[in-house]
């Protein structure tokens, strides 16, 4: 717990930073900050059931909300702790249902791992930017701390932006995950500076051979980049598939999951 509330005053901090710049100007009042308790409640009070949940969390800020999809297992137990997988969406233009649009290939895809799965919803956001930062940390901190969950077994995979911003939180927070699997993504590891560093958690890279919007040879360009800094990746081409096949890559979904258990978690 000590871990969870750490990540939670984290954003209290954030929040109140925000809160505190609209003083002394004519904007309209700034918004209540709830209680890091207020957010461990609601979430332990989310009713969660083996199979689909469409759920929300009301955050640190009175009357924003984190709108989110949980699949859940049906025999997670204190002796049976399942594995948690975090699936990020593509770019949805803000949808409020995006969230929902990922089930053409989560379910069956992650099927084998028999695992929780949190699929969020950027919002108008991309998923680097911090307001997504610190909704995927608190959403894994909180899963972590009240559902059986694997601390040891947590991936995180997406899908065109989603894919994105999976290469990214394994970048910068390897302490989460044990794998990232991104598929249709375009993510240049090399920082401002120009140096390209190693990626500490191993990653299961799926890219369709005849994706339009990433090409495949600026992906692979990336791959072996960040290969040569170190980084341990596992390049797959999809053969034959745009960036808009979304629901064929299932069965390479389901070869990632086989390398996830038998690769890193064996």
């Amino acid at each position: 717990m000590k871990k969870l509330n750490k990540t939670l005053l984290l954003l209290v901090t954030v929040s109140t930073i925000f809160s505190c710049s609209t003083e002394g100007t004519d904007k309209e009042p700034a918004p209540e900050i709830r209680t890091v308790e207020d957010v461990i409640a609601d979430f332990q009070n989310l009713n969660i059931q083996p199979g689909i949940n469409d759920v929300r969390l009301e955050t640190l800020v009175t009357g924003t909300y984190w709108n989110f999809r949980v699949i859940a297992p049906s025999d997670a137990s204190e002796s049976n702790k399942r594995p948690l997988a975090i699936d990020l969406h593509g770019a949805s233009g803000g949808s409020p249902s995006a969230h929902k649009n990922t089930d053409c290939y989560t379910e069956e895809g992650l099927q084998a791992l028999n695992a929780f799965i949190i699929v969020p919803n950027a919002g108008f956001d991309e998923w680097y930017d911090s307001t997504n930062q610190q909704q995927i940390l608190a959403l894994v901190d909180l899963a972590k701390a009240n559902w059986h969950v694997n601390p040891d077994q947590v991936i995180i995979t997406g899908y065109s932006n989603g894919g994105n911003g999976s290469w990214f939180f394994a970048d910068f927070y390897p302490e989460l995950f044990s794998a990232a699997i991104p598929m249709a993504s375009s993510y240049d590891p090399a920082r401002s500076s120009g140096e390209v560093p190693a990626i500490e958690v191993p990653l299961y890279v799926i890219h369709g051979e005849d994706d339009e919007l990433f090409p495949l040879a600026e992906t692979q360009a990336f791959v072996n980049e960040s290969i040569d800094a170190g980084s341990s990746i596992e390049f797959v081409v999809a053969t034959g598939l745009s960036h808009l096949d979304v629901c064929d890559y299932t069965s390479y979904l389901q070869d990632a999951v086989t390398w996830v258990q038998t690769e890193i978690w064996n």
